[in-house]
């Protein structure tokens, strides 16, 4: 299926202050397009976790929030952009338990289980980018 853009917001991640604005506007998001309270809270940590992620890891970059459709169903999508060292093991990474000392504790695998959709790309030196998507119950 085809993913429509309905609407998009870029929000840059420069300081530890943003990470609390990208998650406050993806929380406000998703709780006016009427997702259950799971979803907010699903959505809202995998948003906190990778903004986190960004500040730490790279010290800035952005968030491309956007509300999507594939006519069928509505989500919100958010795309995290960064130029920094990359992730050089993705599958060790990406198992879980491991995480940053200053994140929330789940790491990339645990805020994949949180979202229905999650893709990730990292070049050692050249950053990463991970676009991760919850769409709403019907």
């Amino acid at each position: 299926m085809t993913i429509h853009v309905l609407a998009s917001q870029e929000l840059k991640i420069d300081s530890e202050d943003d990470v609390v604005l990208v998650r406050r506007a993806v929380r406000t998001l998703a709780e006016a397009r009427g997702f259950d309270s799971f979803a907010v809270a699903a959505l809202t940590t995998a948003v906190t976790e990778l903004s986190r992620n960004v500040w730490v890891h790279a010290r800035r970059g952005m968030a491309l929030v956007e509300e999507v459709t594939d006519g069928e169903r509505n989500g919100i999508r958010v795309e995290f952009r960064d130029e920094g060292p990359g992730i050089a093991d993705i599958e060790w990474a990406m198992a879980s338990g491991h995480s940053t000392a200053s994140s929330l504790g789940l790491g990339l695998g645990g805020t994949r289980r949180l979202v229905d959709v999650f893709h990730l790309e990292s070049k050692p030196g050249q950053g990463t980018t991970v676009c991760i998507t919850k769409w709403k119950r019907a």
